[in-house]
């Protein structure tokens, strides 16, 4: 078949493109240099909340990396979100509790405060507040009598805050958005993705389900006038290619999906999304990993995507901005060697400091993953990276909040 000149040409430059020191990657995406490590704080997975209820009552009583359940208090884990507040605290949300809706009925959904000490190498909880539903917005029935809402009832993955001082939760088992306000109040009925449904999903009747279970709403973010949502789905929908996920918009002033939507495509078919907050309107900062810990980890990445598809190619376009499996450590941060990895089953936290600097943080999964040592519970670890090249960010953003 004849090539055109202006084809060849392109071509051509495609391919001078990615001769370049650190144009792109093996499947022609662009890519940054190492990002370094500045800071490592970490809070010890056997950290519980003071005084609260028993949990764990469903995991058995045999030990699980050296941890005997159930426990006597709430532990403080599962980091699936997080928020930076203007106190140099942040706001992390604790997932469904345990892996599951049918282990995790006494683990209370929770919205933990915690202030890291880098200096000391620690992360300290400060407080928190429990998700509740005292007005009667859940229409399906709840696990508690006194509404306060368990991992049984909802999988919250990701987490924004409006300039109100309210929350948006994005959840796995409808998928649903949920809205509570500064106190931990649902103040309105859980919004479900029309056309969605997870198994867990207690409103689909004779619906059959059409996303895959744990594969909902894993990360979400808020546009920089605060007047949009984009939810990111973990999980591909049925009928969708594999290894394509949904990146949805919603309208907050009229408490709707505007239609619109954009296709985010995985790597791999075996991996998954861990969060995504944005940088400005049009990009968004995406972890996205694949389901090794320990050794056996070689995907934890951030990308850095662009919903306006600069290729054409009908797919969010993707830079590689760090790799959390070689982040450079020449002042040995943390006690770790020269190079510093995150080999952490799930990471799903990552929030903008500054123009060049990110937090990021890992779902432990207590007590279950294993990722730092064999055999013993992943801390809650809580590290800054400076990434090789300014983000460019929506100033806005960079205040928040």
């Amino acid at each position: 078949m004849a090539v055109s000149k202006r084809v060849g040409l392109a071509t051509a430059v495609v391919a001078l493109t990615l001769t370049l020191p650190g144009a792109a990657g093996a499947a022609g995406r662009s890519t940054w240099g190492r990002a370094e490590l500045l800071k490592f704080a970490a809070l010890p997975a056997a950290t519980f909340v003071p005084g609260s209820e028993p949990s764990g009552s469903s995991l058995g009583s045999a030990p699980i990396n050296g941890i005997t359940p159930p426990f006597a208090d709430q532990p403080v884990q599962g980091f699936s979100g997080v928020l930076r507040n203007t106190d140099g605290t942040f706001d992390v949300l604790s997932d469904n509790g345990f892996g599951n809706k049918a282990n995790s009925a006494d683990f209370v959904l929770r919205i933990q405060r915690i202030a890291p000490d880098d200096g000391k190498n620690v992360v300290d909880v400060v407080g928190g507040i429990n998700l509740t539903d005292p007005f009667g917005k859940v229409p399906f029935p709840l696990t508690r009598a006194d509404r306060v809402l368990t991992g049984a009832d909802f999988d919250v993955e990701s987490i924004t805050r409006s300039a109100d001082g309210t929350y948006w939760l994005g959840d796995e088992f409808g998928p649903f958005l949920l809205h509570f306000d500064r106190s931990g109040r649902l103040l309105q009925a859980p919004v479900p993705l029309p056309g969605v449904f997870a198994p867990e999903n207690p409103g689909r009747g004779a619906n059959p389900a059409n996303l895959a279970s744990s594969k909902g709403f894993e990360g979400m973010a808020q546009s920089p006038d605060g007047r949009t949502l984009y939810p990111l789905l973990e999980g591909t929908v049925t009928g969708d290619p594999a290894g394509t996920l949904r990146l949805h918009e919603f309208d907050i002033r009229t408490n709707t999906y505007t239609g619109r939507r954009w296709t985010y495509t995985l790597d791999s078919p075996a991996h998954a999304i861990g969060d995504a907050v944005m940088v400005d309107r049009d990009r968004f900062l995406i972890i996205e990993r694949d389901n090794g810990q320990g050794e056996t980890a070689k995907v934890k990445k951030i990308y850095l995507a662009d919903k306006r598809d600069r290729n054409r190619d009908g797919l969010v376009d993707k830079t590689l901005v760090a790799d959390l499996m070689d982040i450079a450590n020449p002042r040995h941060v943390g006690g770790f060697g020269d190079t510093f990895t995150f080999p952490f089953q799930t990471i799903e936290d990552v929030v903008i400091l500054d123009d060049r600097t990110l937090a990021v943080l890992n779902d432990n999964n207590f007590p279950s993953s294993s990722g730092r040592t064999s055999g013993q519970p992943d801390n809650n670890e809580f590290i800054v990276i400076k990434l090789a090249r300014h983000l460019d960010a929506d100033k806005r953003i960079l205040r928040r909040y």
